[in-house]
């Protein structure tokens, strides 16, 4: 089974009802888990429940991607009924006049990651619908096999997969005799949370429910599977011996009280399918937030993980066993924050600046430069020697000695506060490294200050 992400309508499986009146089931959410036994079971009811009064007409339509064979069947009016079995499903085209129509034809599915199947005006298909179902009313309606991620697949035929056990909900005695009469099996010899998902024996059982039963038993997920399995069959053949005349009602209420593994297997699923609240049913708008509060383990913060040896990822409470993978450290599940703590200020972060006003910064650092250029210009005007190309005593109001350090937009407004001065004596403009006069009378004054410590009295703003 896939991660629980927040609510989401393209990774999901299970049955998909639509909302809507008098047009029928329209598009809808899929489930909020990957299709496992539950699932299943689910789209079953769902497909009996929805199509048993629907006619159905014309051929099976395909979409050139689909993950098996063409079907070939054609009426001008059939039926759709469906059964499930483990992680299968199983659909019967039946003619509704079996004298003048083809024979019945049954597919058998596998859903894959994504698989679901949806009710939806025929106009409105839904994306990855692989395999399509027409009705004959007016306007049609579409019995859709949708699979997005295309890991789902469908062979004609009634037959089950031969590799797959008695499935745990529907066929509960044939699965567990099934598994404590093969113990001996050299698969038994892996942990217990790999076994699990063992088809042979496990028929239906996936990624949430192992982590769901191993959890409610306490049994560490890599403890070795025949150890566990070995005990139940201990206890079963001592609890026959103290007493063989237990009813069925008696050894029904007794495995209520204390069930073992092979009873959760069980009994788990079908909480999922029983439950009052549909838990997979996105018809329920609240379908994510059931489904995810009965689970008590898997993806809950605070549990541990591991990857198995296949890959697939086991959530678990306590020790992981004696058999867990070597190089791992289990990891846990982040702890929900509550409301108070997001709504805390978070620590300020450092500011990155644009590295323009760094470089402002960085040369309001190091003004000496240019004021050794003035002090220099001053000591020449004191001297007595003229500049080239300059008359002396007269300076028009210029923009600041440029410099590789700053950049080409301060230059430009220096150049047009200059010339918004219009070389009147004691013009000014703000410069980013401080006040720069542009009056040669202003730097004068200030030269003789700074030689004879006289105050004089001056016009210009400084």
């Amino acid at each position: 089974m896939g991660a629980l992400p927040a609510p989401r309508a393209a990774n999901g499986g299970g049955p998909c009802h639509g909302g809507g009146s008098g047009g029928g089931l329209g598009p809808c959410r899929a489930a909020a888990t990957m299709p496992e036994c539950p699932e299943l079971h689910l789209a079953g009811r769902f497909i009996n429940g929805a199509c048993g009064a629907l006619v159905f007409a014309g051929g099976v339509e395909r979409s050139a991607v689909g993950r098996g064979p063409e079907v070939p069947f054609r009426s001008e009016a059939y039926g759709i009924s469906a059964t499930a079995r483990g992680k299968e499903l199983r659909l019967t085209l039946s003619a509704l006049d079996p004298a003048a129509g083809p024979p019945a034809q049954d597919l058998v599915f596998r859903f894959g990651m994504s698989g679901s199947f949806r009710l939806c005006p025929a106009a409105e298909l839904p994306r990855h619908a692989h395999l399509r179902f027409l009705t004959r009313e007016s306007p049609p309606r579409a019995l859709c096999f949708v699979d997005p991620r295309r890991f789902g697949s469908w062979r004609l035929g009634d037959a089950w997969q031969p590799e797959r056990g008695p499935c745990v909900v529907s066929e509960y005695q044939a699965f567990r005799e099934n598994v404590l009469k093969n113990l001996e099996d050299r698969a038994f010899d892996k942990p217990i949370c790999e076994v699990l998902l063992n088809q042979k024996y496990f028929n239906g059982i996936g990624n949430y429910l192992r982590a769901e039963i191993l959890y409610r038993l306490k049994i560490p997920p890599f403890e070795k599977a025949r150890t566990v399995l070995e005990a139940l069959k201990e206890q079963e053949q001592e609890r026959r011996k103290k007493d063989p005349s237990l009813t069925l009602s008696k050894k029904v209420k007794l495995r209520q009280e204390s069930p073992d593994l092979l009873e959760l297997c069980h009994s788990v699923p079908m909480e999922v399918i029983m439950a009052e609240k549909q838990l997979l049913d996105p018809e329920h708008p609240d379908n994510y937030s059931n489904f995810k509060n009965w689970l008590q383990c898997y993806l809950v913060p605070g549990m541990s993980s591991l990857r198995d040896r296949s890959g697939r990822t086991i959530w678990f409470q306590g020790e992981p066993g004696p058999m867990a993978p070597k190089g791992q450290r289990p990891r846990k599940a982040p702890r929900r924050k509550s409301p108070e703590l997001k709504a805390e200020p978070e620590a300020p972060s450092p500011k990155v600046t644009p590295r323009a006003p760094k470089q402002r910064r960085r040369a309001a650092a190091k003004p000496p430069k240019l004021e050794e250029k003035e002090v220099k210009e001053e000591q020449e005007e004191q001297a007595g020697r003229p500049r080239k190309g300059r008359a002396r005593g007269r300076r028009t109001a210029s923009a600041a000695p440029a410099s590789p350090e700053v950049p080409q937009r301060v230059r430009r407004s220096r150049r047009a506060s200059a010339r918004r001065g219009t070389g009147e004596p004691g013009s000014a403009f703000v410069h980013p490294w401080g006040l720069w006069e542009s009056s040669l009378v202003a730097r004068r004054q200030r030269a003789r200050r700074g030689a004879h410590g006289a105050e004089l009295d001056t016009p210009f703003a400084l």
